[in-house]
């Protein structure tokens, strides 16, 4: 026979995992936005998972690490869940660390300061300048 306590860890567990699925499926697709850079999409998203893992805290209990590692064996499913969301998650911030890192390479390269480099970029009035030196550019060869 089940008690009413039961009952309702049992229905906490079961949308505990609901939500855990809900949460893999989102940081797929969080991925998927990164990867063709849909920065709109992504940032639109962040305050929906951010409701669904205060929502995941909340039905599971959970306040820190300590009260995660004291969930019974039952909600062991779950944490393999959110195991492989924290993963997902790390996977999501190393793409958007190397997006970071070619933008600022990028950038890098449109301010160089080598006076050996050819590199020529356009000024603000979209003529051919070799960064901040004054070389001399093609029109003027």
């Amino acid at each position: 026979m089940t008690t009413p306590a039961t009952d309702t860890q049992a229905s906490s567990l079961e949308q505990a995992l609901a939500l855990a699925k809900t949460l893999e499926d989102m940081l797929e697709q969080e991925f998927e936005q990164l990867k063709v850079q849909d920065l709109d999409a992504f940032e639109a998203s962040q305050s929906t998972k951010n409701e669904l893992l205060q929502q995941l805290a909340q039905l599971a209990g959970i306040q820190g690490p300590d009260s995660a590692d004291a969930l019974g064996p039952e909600w062991d499913g779950f944490k393999a869940h959110m195991a492989h969301c924290r993963d997902m998650h790390r996977r999501n911030e190393v793409l958007i660390g190397r997006k970071i890192d070619a933008i600022r390479g990028a950038l890098q390269s449109m301010q160089v300061q080598d006076p050996t480099s050819s590199v020529e970029i356009y000024d603000r009035l979209g003529k051919v300048s070799r960064g901040r030196r004054g070389g001399r550019g093609y029109a003027e060869a």
